[in-house]
């Protein structure tokens, strides 16, 4: 399996690509925020093994990870998929962020401030099973960083986790359709019963493994997971 990751200018998001081999189809993971958009880190990595997208992933609504979303998809003419929860950001990204905040500001400054959702948009819920580009992938919904955030469990071996989990942390609960109590939750439910030998993709950081952080992640651990 091929996966290869081309981090956007802002916040460091993790745009993933994946694909069987070399020379064939693949998907590609929240491609985020860089100017004017993604694609110019997209397209060596696609140059580079003669990969062909045919769908667009995203694990949830926030804007430094849906940014290039439409260019991309629109570019290439391939779908996108989203929960269904968090598929209002892709044509409304700031109603999930924080009035006044950083990315807010930001995008006058980068002279974007409308969106718009890709023409053709695949909504996708807990426990569906695709198989897209020659891979096997499940749906697995975990909601807490966003009410709408996914996880897709590939090939069951790798683990793209958007802000749900990093390396020694998880995404934040405290902005708009956050909830500290579902991301306890989704860690038990989601996170937990998955094998150990894992290897975790995350929305941000390094790649990890479930059995490591099952036993290094503070978040992991009884006492955040049983507080109430």
């Amino acid at each position: 399996m091929l996966i290869d990751v081309a981090p956007a200018e802002q916040f460091g998001t993790n745009c993933w690509v994946l694909a069987p081999d070399a020379g064939s189809e693949c998907l590609i993971v929240d491609p985020g925020i860089s100017i004017p958009d993604h694609l110019h880190y997209i397209e060596p990595i696609l140059e580079r093994y003669k990969l062909k997208p045919i769908a667009s992933l995203v694990t949830h609504g926030h804007l430094d990870h849906t940014f290039s979303v439409t260019p991309l998809c629109e570019g290439y003419g391939i779908p996108a998929y989203i929960h269904p929860q968090d598929r209002r950001l892709l044509r409304d990204p700031f109603a999930a962020l924080m009035p006044g905040g950083p990315l807010i500001s930001m995008m006058s400054q980068f002279g974007r401030d409308e969106f718009v959702e890709p023409t053709e948009v695949i909504e996708v819920v807990d426990g569906q099973k695709l198989s897209i580009a020659g891979l096997e992938i499940e749906i697995l919904h975990a909601p807490g960083h966003t009410t709408g955030s996914i996880m897709f469990l590939i090939n069951s071996e790798h683990l793209i986790s958007g802000d749900v989990l990093f390396e020694n942390g998880i995404g934040r609960t405290d902005l708009p359709t956050g909830s500290d109590a579902a991301m306890r939750n989704s860690l038990r439910e989601k996170i937990l019963p998955l094998d150990d030998a894992i290897i975790v993709h995350p929305g941000h950081g390094r790649e990890t493994t479930i059995g490591r952080e099952r036993k290094n992640s503070p978040y992991l651990q009884s006492d955040y997971l049983g507080r109430r």
